[in-house]
């Protein structure tokens, strides 16, 4: 069967860039006076600006403009994420359990966010479409 070629070097420069991000994150939280950044720099985007980055280098603009249009969704699906651990750790108290009904709904609430974004943008352009046709139509009856 066809195997994936693995690309080394993509796959240092992503954990690198990863692993600094997430220390880089740690040390402010932990140096800061301010506990508050502790939780902002807990959804430090890493993986996305990485995604970008490679992908860029990779295949050029267009289609690292794709990924972080991509990343849109998972963002909302990391509000959806944050708002469903915070809850279930403060009605349960169970930590283990929040983090894994948090990342399930952040999957679930992404894909749900993409698949109405592409429900919507099909709606709209058959609405151009059909005004187009109409503008069309009434442009030779005059």
């Amino acid at each position: 069967m066809g195997r994936v070629p693995v690309m080394y070097k993509d796959l240092l420069i992503r954990f690198t860039l990863g692993g600094a991000a997430v220390m880089i994150s740690y040390l402010i939280t932990v140096l800061s006076p301010w506990k508050i950044l502790a939780g902002i720099f807990a959804a430090f985007p890493a993986v996305m600006i990485t995604a970008v980055l490679m992908m860029g280098i990779a295949s050029g603009s267009k289609k690292a403009a794709k990924i972080a249009n991509g990343s849109v969704f998972g963002m909302i699906g990391g509000v959806v994420c944050v708002a469903t651990v915070w809850t279930v750790l403060h009605v349960s108290g169970n930590w283990a359990l929040s983090i894994v009904l948090g990342l399930l709904f952040w999957l679930g609430s992404s894909i749900i966010v993409s698949s109405l974004k592409d429900r919507l943008s099909v709606r709209h352009n058959k609405r151009s479409i059909k005004l187009t046709i109409h503008s069309g139509i009434h442009l030779r009856h005059k």
